[in-house]
């Protein structure tokens, strides 16, 4: 990947290796935006986002990026107002084949504005096939995911395992189900991490020595 032409990083994590947290210190060290969950579904419910949706407001004589721009400015606020999760980024159950296409889509159309990192989505499929992309996957020991996950949820390990297996299976038959791949599968990405024994800075560190390498 090369950072001084626009790029696409795309992690995948599994619940309590710390990725989302990654994700995000790595976009602002990078200086570019950081899309997940919270403000991927803030966009759609805004604007009412639609496949038509999202090709009307690109051909607009005003900006679509300008409209984005506005929502990211106040992205913080996105993530406390409008999406609070009870656990980590649990896909949802609901979502429709029509759905996962606009979401697509409008992953697609922002990071043909600028560089950006994407946290889940299914990212690793969406940019496949984007020219300038990395494609990572941070993992950790289950021992380590039940520690972090009753921490921060204030959760028992025996809570806390029963949360991780449930996420692990829905993200499973979610990312199955509309990428025909297993989010497991190591040929979907570019660089693996363990977090075992890592800070999430210290695998920042690590994503930046391997673009600079």
């Amino acid at each position: 990947m090369n950072k001084n032409e626009k790029f696409v990083i795309t992690i995948n994590r599994e619940l309590g290796s710390g990725g989302r947290t990654v994700g995000r210190l790595l976009a602002e060290k990078l200086d570019v935006p950081y899309y997940d969950k919270a403000v991927i579904q803030a966009l759609q419910e805004k604007y009412k986002l639609t496949v038509d949706e999202i090709e009307n407001l690109k051909g607009r004589n005003h900006s679509w990026w300008a409209d984005v721009e506005r929502i990211l400015r106040i992205g913080t606020r996105i993530t406390t107002d409008y999406y609070q999760p009870q656990v980590d980024d649990v896909p949802d159950v609901l979502t429709t084949d029509e759905m996962f296409q606009t979401e697509t889509l409008l992953l697609q159309n922002l990071a043909e504005e600028k560089s950006c990192v994407v946290a889940g989505r299914s990212g690793f499929h969406v940019f496949r096939s984007h020219p300038n992309r990395l494609s990572i996957l941070i993992q950790a020991s289950m021992d380590y995911r039940i520690e972090r996950v009753a921490r921060k949820q204030n959760k028992t390990p025996e809570e806390a395992r029963k949360i991780i297996m449930q996420v692990d299976k829905m993200r499973e038959n979610y990312v199955k189900k509309y990428t025909g791949t297993s989010r497991y599968d190591t040929r979907n990405y570019q660089l693996v991490i363990s977090a075992d024994g890592k800070t999430e800075e210290e695998m920042v560190d690590l994503i930046m020595l391997y673009i600079a390498s």
